[in-house]
This record gives C-alpha cells, structure tokens and sequence, in this order.
C-alpha cells in the first residue's frame, strides 16, 4: 500500500531520523530536487547510510538523479552495494531509460517510475511493461513546465494523462501514485486534490511535507461505508446459496462477481503495511 509517499532531502539528517517514526507508508530519500549540486556527493553518502541503518517503519526508497546527469551513475553504484527497496527515476522517457537503471541494480529492488515529461506520457505502457517496475509516479512540476500547461485548480491539464496513468497501472498490476501538492499549507486545497485523485483511481500520492501524511493516508484509505458494503458483498457471495450463481442481491441491489473480485480487493487494503 502506499497512500503516503514522503519525498525529503536525503541531505538532512534530522528528517531523516524523524522520518523513522512517521506513519506514511513510503519515505523516498531525495538526491534530485530537493538537494543542491554541491550538496549531492554528500546527501549520497548519507542516503546509503541510513538505508543500511534501517530502522524506518515504512518503506523507503531512494530518488536517483538522472542517468543523463554527472550524479546520476554514482547514485546506482552506491545504491546497489545496499539493499534499498525500492529506487525512484525521475523523467523516465521508455522502456530504454527503466532498463538502464534496473541492469545497476539488485534484483530485490523495484523501479518506481516518475512520468514526467511528453515522451514519458506516450510510452507509459512500455514502461509499465519491465520487469521490476512497481509503481508509476505522476510528476506533475516537471510535466506542467514541459507541456506548457497553465494554472488549474482542479488540473484540468493533466486529467486525461492522469487517468491514462491508472489504466496503465491497473493493466500491468502496478501502483499508481498522484504528483506533489506544492501549496503544503493550504489544507483544504490538499484535500481536494486527495479526493480528486481517489476518484480517478490513484493508490496514493507523492507529498512534500509531513503535515500532508495524515489527509494522504485518510484520503486513500477504504470509508466505513466502503468496508460495510464490502464485507457485506463478500458475506453474501460465500453464503451456501450464492453457490454457482454469477449474480446475486445485496441490499437490495444486484451484485455481480466483478464486485465481490472489487470488494475483496478493497478489504486486501485495510491492513496499510501490504
């Protein structure tokens, strides 16, 4: 599950052991954005030694820079001498750039992919198609600025790629993990976006700031409502007289076993760890 994923600086320590007690489902220790050219070698060092310190709750991850950077082929180096879960690349264009960046490392470790720019968009299936590939990462700063897209405050823009993005995901069986809400103080704003992105079927979302993990986790996590009805289509389908039948009625409504396959999927999310 990953309802929560933390992006902080892997150059600042105090974050990082803070980051231990969190309770976001996924930390990314970022050598890209968040960290300065002549602080990169430094943050490095530091990201390989607290992946190899160990000690988070959640899962933890690490942002490489690009492979087309003088950072981004000494971050694979020293990343596969540890066991990090999984590695974050940003600006993957296709399949080529997933592949350079899984033959450097482990084969325990997972490639989450961030799609943020036009070729990224056009060849999402490809990508989505390696092997190791976990998740899907929207990249909504970088993808805005390369589109040449203007200020919206329901994302007009993006929607199309954004349910492009949960259909390619959902047909490869990976993670699909909104973009960054910039604004970390604007709680209402944060909210709405988290809404928006259930609605289009995202697992999770990226976040900048430790405030944000609660409205993520709230936000992506199953209602009571949900696990009522849920439970209920699970009940109903395993009762004796459910036997051989492909429909039945719940509550007064028919229910298929495309729902019973969704309701299970849905109860398979309460536990936040899987």
């Amino acid at each position: 599950m990953a309802r929560s994923v933390l992006y902080l600086p892997a150059s600042n320590a105090r974050a990082i052991e803070k980051a231990r007690t969190l309770p976001c489902d996924a930390v990314v220790l970022d050598l890209e954005d968040a960290v300065a050219p002549e602080a990169k070698v430094e943050a490095r060092a530091a990201a390989v030694e607290a992946i190899r310190a160990g000690g988070f709750g959640p899962r933890v991850g690490v942002r490489i820079n690009g492979l087309d950077t003088e950072w981004g082929g000494d971050d694979l180096d020293a990343l596969a001498q540890t066991n990090v879960g999984f590695v974050v690349a940003p600006k993957v264009n296709d399949a080529g750039d997933s592949l350079g960046v899984l033959e450097s490392l482990p084969g325990t470790t997972r490639l989450w992919a961030m799609i943020e720019t036009p070729k990224g968009l056009l060849h999402m299936m490809d990508i989505a198609a390696m092997p190791r590939v976990e998740a899907l990462m929207l990249g909504v700063n970088d993808l805005a600025a390369a589109l040449g897209t203007g200020p919206s405050p329901d994302r007009e823009p993006f929607k199309p790629w954004m349910a492009s993005m949960v259909a390619t995901a959902r047909a490869y069986g990976l993670l699909a993990i909104d973009g960054v809400f910039n604004r970390f103080t604007d709680a209402e704003g944060f909210a709405a976006e988290c809404a928006q992105g259930r609605l289009y079927g995202f697992d999770g979302k990226s976040l900048i700031h430790p405030s944000q993990i609660d409205g993520a986790n709230a936000a992506f996590s199953p209602s009571e409502d949900e696990v009522a009805k849920a439970r209920a289509v699970v009940a109903a389908f395993a009762a004796p007289e459910a036997d051989g039948k492909g429909a039945i009625r719940v509550d007064g409504q028919m229910v298929e076993r495309l729902h019973l396959v969704a309701a299970q999927r849905l109860l398979a999310r309460l536990d936040p760890r899987a």
